[in-house]
Formats: structure tokens, C-alpha cells, sequence
């Protein structure tokens, strides 16, 4: 875990763009973390009540735009709060990309206080989630307020 944070920390630190940055570290996520199938930002879409999609690392989704209360993305966007699925097909308000996806945790990014946006981690794997990713994912996100 150490050794993830320090990378990120790399990537932070050596990227001149928000958008190299941001995508970067969703490539790396994605092939540093084995269940981690897909990764991505999403940020709110300027005043609108919505969360677009931004950097991602996985398979095209059809979801780029995701209105707040929807699917685990936009109930994060509501309650401000750390979204742990381990198994999406148990969640009534879900919005699937993908029949392969199995579980979900979603890490709001804060800046100034203001929920700006988050990260959205999909796995293939039921349960595929545990306290050590929420850890990692919300130190990222603590993290790259410093280019946000």
C-alpha cells in the first residue's frame, strides 16, 4: 500500500496538466491494483445538479453523465460520504455498466469543504473491496485537491 502511495504521490508531483495527472492515475490504478477493472474521476458539472465523467482507465462507459442521487456516483454526491458495494446486483439504485461489474467503491473528493467530484473504482470481483482500498482511495483524493 505504501508502495501505491508513493507512486501516486510521484505522479502528482512530476505531471504539468490536471488532465495528464488525473489520467495517469487511473492507468496506474488499474494496472498496479488487480481488481481494480475500472477506474475514473468524475466532477460536478459546473452548477448543474450532475456529475460528468472525466479521466478513466477500463472499458468505455456509457454513463457520462450521472445526475446526483443516481446510481452509487450520484448518492455520493449527495451524502458526502464514502460508498462501499460489495455487491452491486443488492443495490436497488444502481445504475450498471456492464454486467461484469460486481462491486463498487466510490471515494468523494473534497476541496475547500466542497464536494467537487470523486473517484469511482469498479471491480469484476463480488466483495472485491475492503478497508485498505478505502484508505488508499481516500488518500488520493486528498491528494490531488493539490491540482484541482
Amino acid at each position: 500500500m505504501e508502495k501505491l502511495k508513493s507512486e501516486i504521490l510521484n505522479i502528482i508531483q512530476s505531471n504539468t496538466s490536471k488532465e495528464k495527472t488525473l489520467q495517469d492515475i487511473c492507468e496506474y490504478l488499474k494496472k498496479s491494483v488487480s481488481h481494480y477493472d475500472w477506474v475514473g474521476f468524475y466532477f460536478k458539472n459546473g452548477s448543474k445538479n450532475e456529475l460528468k465523467l472525466a479521466q478513466f482507465a477500463g472499458k468505455l462507459t456509457e454513463h457520462t453523465i450521472i445526475p446526483f442521487g443516481k446510481g452509487i456516483c450520484g448518492q455520493v454526491a449527495v451524502s458526502n460520504e464514502t460508498f462501499l458495494v460489495s455487491d452491486v446486483s443488492e443495490q436497488a439504485n444502481y445504475i450498471s455498466c456492464g454486467v461484469e461489474v460486481k462491486s463498487e467503491l466510490v471515494v468523494p473528493i473534497f476541496k475547500n469543504n466542497e464536494n467537487i467530484g470523486q473517484i469511482d473504482i469498479d471491480s469484476h470481483s463480488v466483495n472485491a473491496f475492503n478497508n485498505e482500498d478505502v484508505k488508499l482511495l481516500e488518500f488520493i483524493c486528498n491528494e490531488v485537491t493539490v491540482i484541482l
